[in-house]
């Protein structure tokens, strides 16, 4: 009996069309993070709101910086990478202003809460020029198929390419290992503001991995 063999992950630029599909996966991709189950504790509702607050931040931001990018084994997407260009991870106050109500809508009275969280690790960013990546997140139906890596690679080769280094934060502490097996290093354990509220490791990769 022969094993049928997976399609290779295609990776391709995302835009505006996209983004329902984006932000669908997304929400189901953290419905089970630990900071965005703190931030939206009901399980009923969360992968609803997820999939709220991922379009308004890719619409607003996001798709603007033209460094998102899809992943699927077939056309549909699948997976989905939000980079951020060097100087442009910063959210400007217009995007803030657009973003009030809407957030408002999506996240209801845990607003207070997102905003002290996010407003926390926005204030440990490194300052150096850098790749940002902002959302790394696969459709659960999907993982295991490659589909982070192809795009955690798609974008690396890019940045030693470069010569530009890379920066996340990851709100999973099993997905350290992950990415310290593309060259990331744990620069700091940040506890979050908030009773009960998971931390997040800050990860710092210069190009080539080193």
């Amino acid at each position: 009996m022969t094993s049928q063999s997976q399609p290779s992950p295609l990776v391709r630029a995302a835009g505006g069309a996209d983004a329902d599909a984006l932000a669908a996966v997304l929400g189901r991709a953290f419905d089970d993070d630990p900071v965005w189950r703190w931030i939206l504790p009901d399980d009923a509702s969360r992968v609803r709101r997820l999939t709220g607050v991922f379009g308004i931040l890719l619409r607003q931001v996001h798709l603007r910086h033209g460094g998102t990018e899809a992943a699927g084994r077939g056309p549909d997407v699948e997976a989905a990478a939000l980079w951020d260009p060097p100087g442009l991870w910063r959210v400007p106050l217009r995007a803030q202003a657009a973003q009030a109500v809407p957030l408002l809508r999506a996240l209801g009275r845990r607003v207070p809460a997102a905003l002290r969280a996010l407003g926390e690790i926005e204030k440990h960013h490194p300052p150096e020029p850098h790749w940002y990546l902002a959302v790394l997140g696969t459709d659960p139906p999907a993982q295991g198929n490659g589909l982070g890596g192809a795009l955690l690679r798609s974008r690396l080769d890019r940045c030693d390419a470069e010569g530009v280094p890379a920066y996340l934060e990851s709100s999973k502490e099993r997905n350290v290992p992950y990415y310290e097996r593309f060259g990331f290093r744990v620069t700091r354990e940040l506890a979050l503001p908030g009773r009960g509220c998971p931390p997040v490791w800050l990860m710092w990769r210069d190009p080539d991995g080193g």
